[in-house]
């Protein structure tokens, strides 16, 4: 992915994108310096498999990053749960609180089915 010129990497929000980028402007680097100083192709080939050896860190990073979505999307469903519960909590708590003086005066009789689930959602809230 090639980035505009003058433009940095944005290496938070991309890693792995930035390290391979570094490597590459690396290894662009070294063949420079080597043409202006005039290193010979072996000094050169030496040089530049010792910059090879430098990505096998990021292999390393992106083992734990592709980890860390695996488990992220294990954990999907229990976190946008708890997500929902919260919102839930934070949002409804009022409303039903301020509906709950009126329901509960009313006989079980004569509640309806969501005024049964809102005093539900309330004991089980509280």
């Amino acid at each position: 992915m090639a980035q505009p010129q003058g433009k940095l990497m944005d290496t938070i929000r991309r890693p792995v994108a930035a390290a391979s980028s570094l490597h590459h402007s690396a290894a662009k680097h070294l063949v420079t310096l080597a043409q202006r100083n005039g290193v010979n192709r072996r000094c050169l080939l030496t040089l530049l498999v010792s910059a090879a050896a430098i990505p096998e860190a990021s292999e390393s990073r992106k083992a734990l990053l592709q980890d860390y979505v695996k488990r992220s999307k294990e954990n999907k469903e229990k976190n946008d749960k708890e997500r929902l519960d919260d919102f839930y909590k934070r949002n409804y708590k009022d409303y039903f609180g301020f509906m709950e003086g009126s329901v509960r005066e009313k006989p079980v009789e004569e509640l309806t089915e969501s005024e049964k689930g809102i005093l539900a959602w309330l004991d089980k809230n509280k």
